[in-house]
């Protein structure tokens, strides 16, 4: 299982990149779950970033509005994202879901993967959501390259407290099944990848765990890092 790291610029990312991971995130906390940055930014992650390591990029927890989907996944593509995450917010059927993927998809014709996003906790988001149940169909017929799923709402309550490994593990049995990779995060303690590696999952996905006592506000600390992926690539318990 790999290690995906959230950051927020470009001096966060060089931490990440001290510390080893395998995927850069780069995304805005301030507008949400997956809150888009602005280009600029997206532009100096790469550049502090080696090319060989992948660039994943959030671009935001959008409406069910296809042409809003496109124009954000191409300048993600467009400013160096390798991954394009995009939160299916607004779609709260599997024809919203699939028409606003498969425009992203259309939109960066090849240039960066797009990856579909369902929410854990989506029955408590005033939207409702897609179901994360629905996810991995939703990304098949829209013909994207892998599915995540997050939570929306950051209050301590994690993945698991709305998913059990079993379902989860579902889950990824379902992505694999339909040709898709798939990554879980929301919240993850160090202890909580462990459980999450047994499920088979291509990708934990990770901010709080990353930085200095697992504030999710506070610096990123490249030795955190450097214990989650070892938890990540051998399915050990971390020692933090």
């Amino acid at each position: 299982m790999k290690l995906l790291v959230s950051v927020t610029d470009a001096a966060e990312a060089r931490l990440a990149v001290a510390g080893g991971v395998d995927i850069v995130d780069v995304k805005n906390p301030a507008e949400g779950s997956l809150g888009a940055p602005v280009p600029g930014v997206v532009a100096q992650v790469r550049e502090a970033v080696p090319a060989e390591l992948p660039l994943s990029v959030a671009i935001g927890d959008l409406p069910a509005l296809p042409g809003t989907a496109a124009l954000a996944a191409l300048g993600a593509a467009r400013a160096g994202a390798d991954y394009v995450k995009l939160g299916l917010w607004g779609p709260s059927t599997a024809a919203e879901a699939v028409a606003v993927l498969r425009a992203a998809r259309d939109a960066v014709g090849g240039e960066a993967a797009v990856i579909a996003v369902a929410y854990a906790d989506a029955a408590r988001v005033p939207s409702r959501p897609l179901a994360p149940s629905e996810l991995v169909a939703a990304a098949r017929a829209a013909g994207v390259s892998g599915c995540l799923i997050d939570t929306a709402v950051k209050d301590g309550r994690g993945l698991l407290s709305w998913l059990d490994p079993g379902a989860l593990a579902a889950l990824v049995a379902a992505a694999h099944a339909a040709g898709l990779d798939i990554a879980l995060a929301g919240e993850l303690r160090a202890e909580d990848l462990p459980a999450l590696r047994a499920t088979g999952a291509d990708i934990a996905g990770v901010r709080s765990a990353a930085c200095h006592g697992g504030r999710r506000t506070a610096a990123l600390d490249p030795a955190r890092i450097a214990d989650l992926r070892a938890v990540c690539a051998a399915g050990t318990r971390a020692a933090i």
